[in-house]
């Protein structure tokens, strides 16, 4: 990584680090040590405020020192013994709409990070490692295939189902049978992510789960029988053509 950075640097680049990946390294490493040069943080990701499920989330973003005056303002700074809020900063590119964020997220994260401390944060990073490869592991005994299954994963494991075109479903409508789990990085594979917050229970009973929904998609009765379960939302199913084809960019005003 250093000499990647140091390549990128003398090139007059910037290297920027997506906080997506945090949850790996806490107490190992620090981005601005590996070379980056900003990076955010997901709260809603590392932290726990909570994993995943769609928000609230809050993305915090930290640079080196070099592009300070690039931040957009006002920047919060301590000044003896008060806050304050510094507004003059030379190359700024201005305020931003949401200037305040989603502020309990931003709280829930610093109660959580003073609760652990160094060591705990380190504990969770090396939780969350262990319990994505606990479940690659067990997975692959199962009968599940992994694209990068001959090695160790670090907090996410990705579960590739080579024959799900030739079954006549789609990877999409396989993964939304679990939640939460995204359709990527490949074609046809499933995402998964633990974190540091499962137990050893837990994570048996998503295995078997997933090993339920593996037998439904390859037996037509099976799968009918697993689409009439009760769900426990009041949508549960997502037009995501629609999405896409007719997003809301407003919030329209009642009438």
């Amino acid at each position: 990584m250093d000499k990647i950075a140091e390549i990128i640097h003398r090139n007059g680049g910037l290297l920027y680090y997506d906080g997506a990946n945090l949850n790996a390294i806490m107490g190992k490493y620090r981005p601005g040590d590996l070379g980056f040069d900003i990076a955010h943080i997901n709260l809603h990701k590392t932290f726990g405020t909570p994993h995943g499920m769609g928000g609230p989330g809050a993305g915090p973003t930290g640079v080196v020192e070099k592009l300070k005056d690039f931040l957009p303002i006002p920047t919060v700074e301590k000044q003896g013994e008060k806050y304050i809020l510094n507004y003059s900063l030379e190359h700024s590119i201005g305020k931003v709409k949401a200037f305040y964020g989603n502020n309990s997220v931003l709280t829930k994260a610093f109660a959580y990070i003073l609760m652990l401390g160094p060591e705990g944060l380190r504990k969770v990073s090396e939780t969350a490692v262990v319990h994505a490869n606990y479940m690659q592991e067990k997975l692959k005994k199962k009968g599940f295939k992994f694209p990068y299954g001959d090695q160790h994963c670090m907090h996410e494991c990705v579960m590739k189902h080579e024959n799900i075109d030739a079954l006549g479903h789609l990877m999409s409508e396989y993964f939304k049978k679990l939640q939460a789990t995204i359709h990527f990085p490949e074609a046809n594979c499933y995402m998964i992510e633990p974190t540091e917050t499962e137990t050893k229970e837990s994570i048996d009973e998503y295995i078997e789960a997933m090993v339920e929904v593996d037998k439904a998609i390859k037996d037509p009765t099976a799968m009918e029988e697993l689409e009439k379960r009760q769900t426990f939302t009041p949508i549960s199913k997502i037009n995501a053509k629609k999405g896409m084809a007719r997003p809301c960019l407003i919030e329209k005003e009642e009438e």
